[in-house]
C-alpha cells in the first residue's frame, strides 16, 4: 500500500463512520465515503482492500487510543483504585460520545463484527479490557471492591451496559443525558442498588 499522503486516510475514516452510521454497514457504499470524504473510489482502495478493512482500521484506532491512555493510567502510584476506575469509565465515555456517529457504529458494528470474526478485531479491544480487570481484580485484592464480585461477569454486564447506553445516547441524547449516565454507571458499577448507609 501506498504511503499516506495529507489527511486523506484521516478523512476516508471520518467519513466512513459518518456513511456507516446512517446506512448501516451492509448497505454503506464505497462511492458515498469517497464523495464524503472528497476523493476518489480508487485513492479508498490505495488505503484499504474493502469495506471491512476500513471498519476494523476505525475499531483499530479507537480501541489501541482507548487501550495506550489505560496502560499509562495504570501504572500510576498517585491515584487510588477507585480514582482508576472512575477514570477509565471517564476513557469510554469522552471516546464513545466525541460524536454520535461515532457511538453509532460502536453499537452497531462491534458485536456483530466479534460474533463473525473475532480473529480480525483489533487486539487492542482485549488488552483494554484486560486492564479493566486487573483494576477490578487489583480493587478486590486491597479490600476495596467486594470479594464476591466474579470479574468476567461484571466485564460482560459493564460492557453490555456500554454498548447500550451509548446507542441510545446518539439515537436519542435529550432522553440520556450524558453526564446523568456517565454518573449512573459509575455509581450503579461501584456501589450497587443496596443503600449501605
Amino acid at each position: 500500500m501506498r504511503k499516506k499522503e495529507g489527511n486523506k486516510e484521516v478523512d476516508i475514516l471520518s467519513a466512513a463512520i459518518k456513511v456507516f452510521a446512517e446506512c448501516g454497514f451492509f448497505d454503506a457504499k464505497i462511492a458515498k465515503i469517497a464523495e464524503l470524504a472528497n476523493v476518489s473510489i480508487g485513492s479508498i482502495y490505495v488505503y484499504y482492500e474493502n469495506k471491512d478493512d476500513i471498519l476494523f482500521k476505525i475499531f483499530e484506532q479507537i480501541w489501541g487510543g482507548l487501550y495506550h491512555n489505560l496502560e499509562s493510567l495504570v501504572g500510576r502510584k498517585d491515584l487510588t483504585m477507585v480514582d482508576k476506575y472512575d477514570a477509565m469509565i471517564d476513557m469510554i465515555f469522552d471516546t464513545f460520545t466525541e460524536n454520535s456517529a461515532t457511538a453509532i457504529v460502536i453499537a452497531h458494528e462491534q458485536q456483530r463484527i466479534l460474533m463473525r470474526t473475532p480473529e480480525k478485531f483489533t487486539p487492542y479491544y482485549e488488552q483494554f479490557v484486560g486492564l479493566g480487570e486487573r483494576i477490578v481484580r487489583e480493587g478486590i485484592k486491597k479490600g476495596i471492591f467486594n470479594p464476591n464480585i466474579n470479574v468476567n461477569i461484571f466485564r460482560h454486564f459493564l460492557l453490555g451496559a456500554f454498548r447500550d447506553l451509548i446507542n441510545s445516547w446518539a439515537v436519542s441524547p435529550k432522553d440520556f443525558p450524558l453526564n446523568t449516565m456517565r454518573q449512573n454507571v459509575k455509581f450503579l458499577s461501584k456501589y450497587g442498588l443496596l443503600n449501605h448507609k
